[in-house]
């Protein structure tokens, strides 16, 4: 097998993240061989994520100025990050010199308020995806989009399934299908409710109560942010 080419990978850590939208694709991504993988935040101090522990940075913003693949995870975590320019700023100074700029879940709406979505399409959660369309984004209701170098996955679990695209993408079907077996992702969900196509009314309102619970007004809010930073909204 010839020498694979090098591969480095930065993704943003944040406060209240959904770790899975994280440790999911790294995982993948960690096995392409070759690779540099960083989980990057403004200081080394453990990062609490929504499940209750915490994850710790390997990286600083200091000390990662570039990668070759950038992927923002999302969580309750963006409304706050998404403000944050010293965030932002790196969020954008890495996409500028990368191949791949990716997010899985609300991660895209952070790429969208970094400006890297414009003329864009893109995914998200199902609950956050038209709410791209405030940073000049086109929101597609898939698992995986992938739109020149951007690719972005739906909600959650969603992040491998990208992770093994995005893989594809880089070194090809058959080295895809290696880290998939390696993984033994073959899911076979004991339910099947898992968008608000599928789901029962009762179950759906019950996550729009607990979502409205944890972020009231969560459209309206994004929509503000959006017209902050000074997009046409």
């Amino acid at each position: 097998m010839p020498e694979l080419s090098p591969i480095s990978v930065a993704f943003l850590l944040f406060p209240n993240v959904t770790q899975l939208d994280l440790t999911g694709p790294a995982q993948v991504l960690s096995r392409l061989g070759n690779v540099s993988l960083d989980l990057v935040w403004k200081d080394k101090k453990p990062v609490d994520t929504d499940a209750g522990f915490p994850l710790l940075p390997t990286a600083t913003f200091e000390e990662i100025k570039c990668a070759d693949i950038l992927c923002v995870p999302g969580g309750l975590g963006t409304l706050e990050i998404m403000q944050d320019s010293e965030v932002l700023n790196w969020v954008r100074q890495v996409a500028g010199d990368a191949t791949w700029i990716t997010s899985v879940c609300t991660g895209s709406l952070v790429l969208g308020a970094a400006g890297l979505l414009k003329g864009y399409k893109a995914t998200s959660h199902w609950a956050s995806l038209e709410q791209l369309v405030f940073f000049g984004a086109e929101p597609v209701a898939q698992r995986i989009v992938h739109d020149r170098n951007r690719v972005s996955g739906g909600g959650v679990t969603s992040g491998i399934d990208f992770a093994l695209t995005l893989a594809s993408l880089i070194r090809g079907k058959k080295f895809a299908e290696f880290i998939q077996l390696s993984i033994e992702y073959d899911p076979k969900p004991p339910f099947d409710s898992g968008t608000p196509e599928k789901a029962d009314p009762d179950t759906l309102a019950r996550y729009w109560k607990l979502i409205d619970a944890a972020v009231p007004d969560r459209a309206n809010k994004v929509k503000a942010i959006a017209r902050d930073l000074k997009f046409d909204v």
